[in-house]
């Protein structure tokens, strides 16, 4: 089975909660840490990445750790074509829909298909939409952002994303963000759209990840706060139990 089957059949039954490693945050050793405590705190798919330029060797490395200690799927979230590695489960094979750079649309991308085509591991075709305020993704990814209030213009987006045959959509309001999606928005792209919808960014609380469930997101994603936390899996635990205790 892939990854992605999996993912989409676990989606069916429950709520899906995912743990963003960003190794640019931490060294390999922590990463791994961070890992075996998320999955005791019971998330169900690990993704490493984020926005910042981060290499080959120094991700695979992480990736191995991560593997190491916990026996979750590890998908990689590319921040640039630098980011692929062979020893994670499946990369998300990602376009920032709203980004004002070709670079972040297709550029990336391109330069990253040839070594892909060589590697083994899972692609997954994934359409990323960056709402307000979109912190560090936001600026880098050069995004005219979704506004917060512009529920139309991200299930454009998201829409598009699924006609262009894109398997997952991910509404991101950005890493460390003070707000997550609002879930007026959320609950507007999720009518509409049948391939699984991913939302992360400023989802810190039991309260804010049992918002984000219950408005319709499939797949809810936590990263800051874990890395952060002084205890993970006290940390995790009861935002993932809000969010697998929300029906689907």
């Amino acid at each position: 089975m892939t990854v992605l089957d999996s993912l989409v059949g676990m989606v069916v039954k429950k709520k899906v909660h995912m743990t963003l490693i960003d190794p640019a945050a931490q060294d390999p050793y922590k990463s791994g840490q961070i890992a075996k405590e998320a999955q005791r705190a019971g998330t169900d798919f690990f993704m490493v990445g984020g926005s910042t330029d981060i290499d080959g060797p120094h991700l695979t490395k992480c990736v191995g750790e991560m593997k190491k200690n916990s026996s979750r799927p590890v998908i990689i979230f590319p921040g640039s074509s630098s980011m692929i590695c062979d020893n994670a489960d499946a990369i998300y094979f990602m376009s920032l829909l709203n980004s004002s750079s070709s670079e972040f649309v297709v550029g990336h991308q391109a330069r990253a298909a040839i070594p892909l085509n060589r590697m083994k591991i899972e692609k997954i075709p994934m359409g990323y939409i960056v709402v307000e305020p979109g912190m560090t993704v936001g600026k880098v990814g050069k995004a005219n952002l979704v506004g917060k209030d512009d529920s139309r213009t991200a299930l454009s987006y998201a829409l598009a994303a699924q006609m262009f045959g894109m398997k997952l959509v991910y509404l991101e309001a950005g890493s460390g963000s003070p707000l997550h999606v609002p879930a007026s928005m959320i609950r507007t792209v999720k009518e509409s759209l049948s391939v699984p919808l991913i939302v992360g960014g400023g989802i810190r609380t039991r309260d804010s990840a049992r918002e984000v469930a219950s408005a319709g997101a499939d797949i809810i994603v936590t990263g800051t706060v874990a890395e952060k936390a002084q205890d993970v899996f006290e940390t995790l635990e009861p935002i993932i139990g809000a969010i697998h205790s929300q029906a689907d």
